[in-house]
């Protein structure tokens, strides 16, 4: 006799094509269940930051206007008077650039008044990004 054979005459070392089957349909439904959560926290996360980045933009902006009187002409005079370290990017729009400026009505100063994230869409709470 060649190879190894039980007592049924079946070689023992290998898995069938049904019990492949089985595993990969298994595989697959624990997939369809973990990658949408997994996606939901992401987005979660995501939002988490792009709040936190508006409050330290807003709060910069505050304690500038509370220093000088005025509010700063861009978000750049902020990190160049070191009221920030950078622009933070946004999260959602991945970019540092597509923040939406709200600029301060009086005719004597139009400078920065409050910032909102240029980002399309809605968060999970059903609010459009540019109204955060």
């Amino acid at each position: 006799m060649t190879g190894k054979r039980g007592m049924t005459g079946k070689r023992g070392g290998g898995f069938t094509l049904i019990e492949m089957m089985v595993v990969m349909m298994v595989i697959s439904m624990l997939l369809t269940i973990a990658v949408p959560r997994y996606l939901r926290s992401l987005a979660r996360s995501k939002e988490a930051v792009l709040k936190q980045d508006l409050s330290a933009l807003r709060e910069s902006i505050d304690h500038f206007y509370g220093d000088t009187g005025k509010f700063p002409e861009t978000l750049e005079t902020l990190v160049e008077k070191r009221y920030l370290r950078s622009i933070p990017v946004d999260p959602i729009a991945k970019s540092a650039e597509k923040w939406v400026i709200i600029l301060d009505d009086e005719p004597e100063d139009t400078g920065v008044k409050d910032v909102h994230s240029g980002a399309e869409g809605a968060g999970q709470n059903g609010v459009p990004y540019a109204l955060w």
